[in-house]
């Protein structure tokens, strides 16, 4: 994740105060409610490429063995391994 998990609370809180504002939303949960909502969405949306990353780590960890035997350029398998699942599950990083 790129952004400090400090600032996830002031960008939640910027984000729907804006959205309120502006009139493009009207809230039905109490306002703490839909802060803590939308912060737990940001968290979300900006942990996907980290999550990806450990699940390609997996997948190359289970072929260990032949990588190392081939001496084929981990990073090179990681970015096709991480590129061909992005386009898979039409992920937006």
């Amino acid at each position: 994740m790129r952004v400090p998990k400090t600032w996830l609370p002031i960008l939640a809180k910027r984000v729907v105060n804006n959205l309120i504002t502006e009139g493009l939303v009207e809230s039905k949960v109490p306002l703490d409610e839909l802060i803590r909502h939308t912060e737990a969405l940001i968290y979300e949306e900006l942990t996907v490429e980290d999550r990806l990353a450990d699940e390609v780590r997996q997948i190359l960890k289970s072929f260990e063995g032949e990588i190392e035997r081939k001496r084929l350029d981990y990073k090179a398998l990681f970015d096709m391994t991480k590129h061909r699942l992005v386009k898979e599950r039409k992920i937006i990083l």
